[in-house]
């Protein structure tokens, strides 16, 4: 029987994993950024200009949204540390997504790093 490491063990020998060095290219490269965490992490910081799609909700999002319907699109996905970004990764390739691509490490590696997190901004009621 496979584990959770083992699934994400088999996604990421079959994937895109793009090195942190090499991300903020990727970025700058893609189509679009998918946040693939829950929208609790994603309020706590997130990239910059990343959607959020959690993984749960991925391939019923990426079917009934047009904009991200096109299966040439580049697209580079990260969660926390990268094991959901590797999962939904392989799963846009099964879908026919041909440019996919994972950030290695995820969020956590990023802002360890660093590099710049955006926060939701609460509105004052003041």
């Amino acid at each position: 029987m496979k584990t959770a490491h083992d699934l994400v063990m088999q996604a990421k020998s079959s994937i895109c994993e793009v090195a942190l060095d090499e991300a903020e290219q990727a970025i700058r490269e893609a189509d679009l950024l998918l946040d693939v965490r829950e929208a609790d992490e994603f309020a706590t910081g997130h990239l910059p200009g990343a959607v959020l799609v959690p993984r749960g909700l991925l391939e019923f999002r990426l079917s009934s949204t047009p904009a991200m319907e096109p299966r040439d699109l580049k697209v580079v996905l990260y969660c926390k540390t990268s094991g959901r970004a590797a999962l939904a990764a392989r799963a846009m390739q099964e879908m026919g997504y041909l440019n996919v691509q994972s950030i290695a490490g995820g969020f956590d590696a990023w802002a360890g790093a660093g590099k710049p997190v955006a926060k939701p901004e609460q509105p004052s009621f003041d």
